[in-house]
């Protein structure tokens, strides 16, 4: 039985390293309040780590008018259940150590070694070579330096008009610091807490950013990759995830083809296929994502794809929305896969129930026609909650 958990504070752990890792305590309300989330992407028959309270009667109402199949697994539950695959967000020591003390079979579990492999992969510091192969690649661009000393981060700071640093290991946005020349105390601080912690900062220079998308893909169990679909998504100025597009992946292509031809994507694609086969099939499978941007040279007006901004070695919300639009929405229909947070759980309660009367949805045949549809549910301890609304831009709340 695969039992599937949600578990997003994975890359900081990452970065941590230790099997007694605690997340801060806002990435753990985070799961706790999406705890349901891999519901809409688990396999047939699979089912999904949460405490009952709240989720059961929530998880009853959407297998009612959707064609899901799972169950819930509390935590105590966990040991009772025999030869399981455990499917988490993603893999790392901390989470490895927490189940085997849930009586969970070690030999269901990947080793030691093989996460900390998965580790080195999955860093950024891997980024300046990943992009060495799309060098002499014209529609592409993009370049990443890793920086082992303060003094490093203070030249690369200041020979630049404007650069981003990044800790090799963070997610959704965090883990980044915007510099605009100027190496300042408050900067310097940062990096020699992340030298400190994870021995290494990436260095990337600010590009003109037109578009994120993601290329996503799938390792099977008999180790071929698959090209998955394409992710179309919004971040925030500070780079922090917003939502998806809900697209087919033609309409994608034609979306991104308005800037750069169809033979630089698939010439990418194939690319990153092999990339994926020779750095990553030895130490992984399952889904994974390459994080890219369009972006345009303000002297030549031409566009180029950033092949490689991220690697996503665990499950990502790109992935999230792929499947759902396959499964679940009604054909025809487009939208927004979002994740939201409130910083009151009385605003979040509000804006739920706001969108609810709105935009009620219109569910036929088990596939969402149009309106909100909450992914988890809003209880009164909420604070974070992952919503669809399709054919419609997002919610229209002002409190």
């Amino acid at each position: 039985m695969k039992i599937y958990l949600f578990n997003p504070d994975t890359d900081l752990a990452l970065a941590c390293n230790r099997t007694n890792y605690l997340p801060p305590a806002n990435v753990a309300r985070m799961a706790a309040d999406l705890a349901l989330l891999p519901a809409w992407y688990a396999d047939t028959d699979s089912g999904i780590l949460a405490p009952s309270a709240y989720h059961a009667g929530f998880l009853a109402e959407a297998m009612h008018y959707f064609p899901l199949s799972v169950q819930l697994v509390t935590p105590p539950e966990l040991s009772e259940h025999t030869q399981v695959s455990i499917q988490p967000w993603g893999w790392n020591p901390a989470l490895r150590q927490r189940l085997l003390q849930s009586g969970v079979d070690e030999a269901s579990l990947p080793s030691s070694t093989t996460l900390q492999h998965r580790r080195i992969v999955a860093s950024r510091e891997q980024l300046s070579r990943w992009l060495t192969f799309f060098e002499e690649d014209e529609d592409c661009c993009g370049q990443s330096f890793n920086l082992y000393t303060l003094q490093a981060c203070r030249e690369f700071v200041e020979s630049r008009a404007g650069v981003v640093l990044k800790a090799p290991w963070s997610g959704s946005g965090k883990g980044l610091n915007w510099c605009k020349g100027t190496f300042t105390p408050s900067i310097s601080g940062w990096c020699a807490r992340v030298l400190k912690e994870q021995q290494v900062v990436t260095g990337m220079p600010i590009y003109n950013k037109v578009e994120d998308f993601a290329m996503e893909f799938f390792i099977d169990h008999h180790r071929t990759v698959h090209f998955a679909g394409y992710s179309l998504f919004e971040t925030n100025a500070t780079g922090a995830y917003r939502g998806n597009r809900l697209l087919s992946d033609t309409d994608i292509e034609l979306h991104l083809t308005r800037h750069l031809s169809l033979s630089a994507l698939l010439r990418v694609r194939q690319r990153l296929l092999s990339l994926i086969a020779d750095e990553i099939v030895p130490y992984y499978d399952g889904y994974l994502g390459i994080d890219m941007m369009i972006c345009r040279d303000n002297a030549t007006g031409r566009y180029r794809i950033h092949p490689c901004v991220e690697i996503n070695l665990r499950m990502n919300m790109g992935v999230v929305a792929l499947l759902f639009r396959q499964h679940f929405l009604a054909q025809g229909s487009t939208g927004w896969l979002r994740i939201d947070y409130a910083p009151s759980c009385q605003s979040l309660q509000q804006r739920h129930e706001y969108d609810l009367h709105t935009l009620p949805p219109l569910i036929k045949e088990g596939r969402l026609v149009s309106g909100y549809l909450p992914l988890t549910p809003i209880t009164p301890q909420s604070h974070y909650r992952a919503c669809v609304y399709a054919d419609e831009p997002e919610s229209k709340y002002d409190p």
